[in-house]
């Protein structure tokens, strides 16, 4: 699947009228939730059915404009919230199940259109909304060209509301597939605060750091915020410019991040990166805010998104030791975050830390996908192992057929 997003361009008017399709989309997913509380819907379909009786009730005039399509989709978040939980408590995660709860007002937020509700020119640089709000004829901006594809294959079509406009996300069917010269290279990724990550040549790429250079303004923007009335129209234009700031600084990490994923995969046949569990870690107070801010977890996305499309494996390997351990004689050195160089007295091989642990990664990356190809081989050989205990049975085609009496 791919997603294009395009800005949508039009009038006030009909841009309340997309606001009133959000709180919509909003009504109805609270419904829903609050339905299952109440015991009244315990499966997906039930939830379609319920979205038909909204429609139909006369106390929610407002439900029925909403397109049907865009109503299941609704539906299907809400119940989505809810298997989750249920998930979450099958599987007894500790702390908090994810219980699902109401939805309250946002400046993001979206209505999302399956193949009905909507209609793109023939040049596909309007998007007209044709359900009960008759928002009409939006222009299209973007870089995206559309051309490339069929109508039947855009499966759906989202609004999405920020705080700098609206926007209109294209869901594609389409699989992504490009070709890539071999390199005959493979690669580590060791990734920090201090560089954003080494890999095991040695090489280092520095952090960027996009919210740091722009915490001053958006300290003074937040100030100003909180110097508003609540309710006024000066606080809503000061959370407009609060918003906006957090949006460039979140676009430009995410476009660095994109392009410096795309270089990495581009540039090696194989790629080891640590299986790091960031939700985990931030919940580290002294280093959340460097730790969201470098987005690790960005990064490993988009390598995983253009692995697929370059067809580059890309190994994740447990993190345990991959600082401590020696990379030269496999010994573990024990170290504090502040010691920045490995020093082995075993070996007396010397190198930087994060270099060190990339190599380390690399190593584990290797002997896991030889362990992993090894298995495949044995099981497709189909050939019994020398280690198993009793005999073995022989097999049908080699039993000799019964002499009739």
């Amino acid at each position: 699947m791919l997603v294009y997003e395009m800005k949508l361009e039009g009038e006030d008017v009909q841009y309340e009228k997309l606001n009133e399709a959000i709180r919509t989309g909003r009504f109805v997913r609270n419904s829903i939730i609050k339905a299952w509380m109440n015991g009244e819907i315990k499966s997906r379909n039930e939830a379609y059915k319920y979205c038909k009786n909204l429609a139909d009730n006369p106390e929610f005039p407002w439900a029925k404009k909403l397109n049907s399509m865009a109503r299941q989709a609704h539906a299907e978040r809400a119940w989505s919230a809810i298997e989750r939980f249920y998930k979450n408590c099958k599987a007894n995660v500790p702390e908090k199940k994810g219980y699902p709860k109401f939805k309250k007002y946002q400046v993001r937020v979206s209505v999302e259109y399956k193949t009905s509700g909507w209609k793109l020119s023939e040049d596909r640089r309007y998007l007209t909304l044709s359900d009960g709000f008759e928002a009409g004829t939006f222009k299209l901006w973007g870089s995206r060209d559309l051309h490339y594809y069929q109508i039947k294959q855009i499966k759906r079509v989202r609004i999405v509301r920020r705080h700098d406009g609206y926007y209109a996300q294209f869901v594609i069917d389409h699989t992504r597939e490009e070709k890539k010269d071999l390199t005959g290279k493979q690669t580590g990724l060791d990734v920090g605060l201090n560089h954003f990550y080494t890999d095991s040549e040695g090489l280092k790429v520095d952090n960027p750091r996009f919210l740091r250079k722009d915490e001053r303004k958006i300290k003074k923007l937040q100030k100003r915020l909180s110097r508003t009335k609540k309710g006024s129209k000066n606080r809503i234009k000061a959370r407009n410019r609060l918003g906006r700031a957090h949006l460039k600084v979140s676009r430009r990490r995410n476009d660095w991040v994109c392009k410096e994923a795309q270089r990495v995969i581009q540039s090696n046949d194989l790629v080891a990166i640590e299986d790091l569990k960031v939700r985990n870690m931030v919940k580290n107070h002294h280093l959340a805010k460097s730790i969201n801010d470098a987005a690790w977890y960005k990064f490993r996305e988009w390598l995983e998104y253009f692995g697929s499309i370059y067809g580059v494996p890309l190994i994740a390997v447990e993190p345990k030791n991959t600082s401590q351990n020696c990379s030269n004689c496999g010994q573990k050195v024990s170290k504090t975050l502040s010691t920045r160089t490995h020093k082995c007295p075993h070996c007396s091989y010397e190198a930087d830390r994060d270099e060190n642990a990339a190599i380390n990664i690399l190593q584990s990356a290797l002997k896991q996908l030889s362990t992993t190809l090894g298995r495949r081989e044995s099981n497709i050989s189909g050939e019994t192992g020398l280690c198993l205990d009793g005999e073995t049975q022989t097999g049908k085609l080699a039993r000799r057929k019964r002499k009739s009496k």
